[in-house]
């Protein structure tokens, strides 16, 4: 038996129901996915994309109808990605499905729907009560994000030895024996505090997880400005960033395409593509799927583990 995946749909004025169709042959032969989607919102898409929806489609019925308006924020659209994602949640939980990978959703249309999530991971956090971690990457690179999406004049705030070591440890359970560079915060990882303190707090939460785990596993302050060069990744392949543009500003810049978003630390396997929902492109035919493709495959290695 193939495992079965949960697909959420994302928002469908977005280009992640494209991805899933151009996708559906390729994958199929590796797993069995099961689409969070309707028969009339589907077939609303296909018309759209001027495609033939293949035949072993498998749905999971999820209510509500409206109209797809390509590359248009709407409420209605970001209320059924939510739907969708729930569904798919729900799959995992009743082990009627064995992974959840999700499409992108539209952070302003879940506003739009009185949605108060900033995304699909602080969802899933505030849903299992768990402290998920959201990382980001493929095997030439990941990252890991210590903080992901808020402002970044609050950061600071957040960098204290506790919240970073119980941080650590999480991801040593989800990954792993993996060697991993931590970055500092400020420009020089502070420069022994000429230029901020906050590093002291983080290197005090590496040294205490090391002696937890009785290896030397993590490694830093990393100075941010030196740490994705060719020269330092020939020796470390994770990381943790402190914030969110510290970590994926290098990683999109090297990685793009290929690499996907994955939830660790939750009692569900949940990856997703890691890309927006290209409004831009949105059913022209346009949208690339290795990303997804690279999701599927992360979830299917999580489920053999």
């Amino acid at each position: 038996m193939k495992p079965k995946i949960a697909i959420s749909v994302g928002d469908l004025n977005g280009v992640g129901i494209e991805i899933a169709l151009k996708s559906h042959e390729t994958i199929s032969k590796i797993c069995t996915p099961i689409y969070c989607i309707n028969n009339t919102m589907l077939a609303q898409a296909a018309k759209l994309l001027d495609v033939t929806l293949p035949q072993d489609l498998e749905l999971f019925e999820v209510e509500g109808e409206f109209t797809i308006e390509p590359g248009v924020v709407s409420k209605e659209s970001g209320l059924y990605s939510y739907d969708s994602f729930m569904t798919a949640i729900k799959l995992c939980e009743t082990k009627e499905a064995d992974a959840v990978v999700t499409m992108p959703i539209h952070k302003e249309a879940w506003k739009l729907a009185d949605l108060h999530f900033v995304g699909h991971t602080d969802l899933l956090r505030k849903y299992f009560n768990k402290e998920a971690i959201m990382m980001l990457g493929c095997p030439e690179m990941f990252v890991a994000l210590f903080t992901e999406h808020m402002p970044l004049r609050e950061v600071p705030s957040h960098i204290k030895a506790d919240k970073i070591t119980t941080f650590l440890l999480d991801l040593h359970k989800s990954i792993g024996d993996k060697e991993v560079a931590v970055l500092g915060l400020n420009p020089h990882a502070g420069d022994n505090g000429v230029l901020g303190d906050e590093e002291r707090e983080i290197e005090l939460a590496i040294a205490d997880v090391n002696k937890q785990i009785g290896k030397e596993l993590f490694h830093g302050c990393i100075v941010p400005d030196i740490a994705f060069t060719p020269s330092f990744r020939k020796n470390f392949n994770y990381y943790v960033a402190m914030y969110h543009d510290q970590g994926l500003a290098p990683l999109k810049a090297l990685y793009f395409d290929e690499s996907v978003n994955i939830s660790l630390n939750l009692p569900i396997i949940r990856t997703s593509v890691d890309h927006g929902t290209a409004f831009d492109i949105a059913y022209k035919n346009q949208a690339k799927t290795l990303s997804y493709l690279n999701g599927i495959k992360s979830a299917l290695s999580f489920i053999n583990n």
